[in-house]
């Protein structure tokens, strides 16, 4: 055997050798995966106040555009005079998919017209919106006296949501709006108020 033949057979053993290692490097690479997945639903409760004028027919008020429309009651005509006290009932309860109680706070209160500064407005929470009168006390929601475009002195109140699908409880606030000696003939006035409620934890 020549020393050429023996280098030759030494390559081909040394690369045969190198095609098993490159084999078993591959083998040694290949692994089993197994994957787990977790998921978490979030489902968001439902929080929403209607409003009425009269105790009976409920609905979304949400806008000053779509403000609801008080109807204060005048003994004796339609028309204001000095010392004269008008009043209204509004009554406030949240929805029945409605998912927590809720604290309501007047934010804001504009008048309009030549006699705002003539007429001053109260209110008071009443059991119902037939016990809304003129002379109708009950816990104080706004100062007797304030102004028409003045919240000072308004105190929150709350209001419930009721169990399942049921709506909440109502509360049943009286306005009673007066004129001073200041009023002025054939003039007309336009006042507005807006409620916040507030989600409770």
């Amino acid at each position: 055997m020549t020393t050429e033949t023996t280098r030759s057979r030494k390559f081909k053993a040394i690369l045969a050798g190198g095609i098993v290692l490159g084999v078993g490097a591959a083998v040694t690479l290949a692994a089993w995966t197994d994957d787990e997945w977790a998921e978490g639903i979030f489902g968001a409760g439902s929080f929403n106040v209607e409003g009425s004028t009269n105790g009976t027919d409920f609905d979304d008020h949400e806008s000053s555009a779509g403000a609801a429309e008080l109807s204060f009651s005048l003994d004796g005509g339609d028309n204001l005079s000095p010392g004269d006290t008008v009043a209204a009932p509004f009554v406030l309860r949240l929805d029945g998919p409605t998912s927590y109680d809720a604290t309501v706070s007047l934010t804001s209160a504009a008048g309009g017209g030549d006699n705002t500064t003539a007429l001053s407005y109260e209110i008071v929470q009443v059991a119902s919106a037939g016990e809304c009168t003129a002379t109708a006390t009950g816990t104080s929601v706004a100062p007797a006296g304030t102004a028409l475009d003045s919240t000072t002195g308004a105190a929150e109140f709350d209001l419930t949501a009721g169990a399942d699908t049921a709506t909440g409880d109502p509360v049943t606030l009286c306005f009673k709006v007066t004129a001073d000696d200041t009023l002025t003939q054939g003039q007309d006035t336009t006042a507005q108020w807006q409620f916040t409620a507030t989600s409770a934890e």
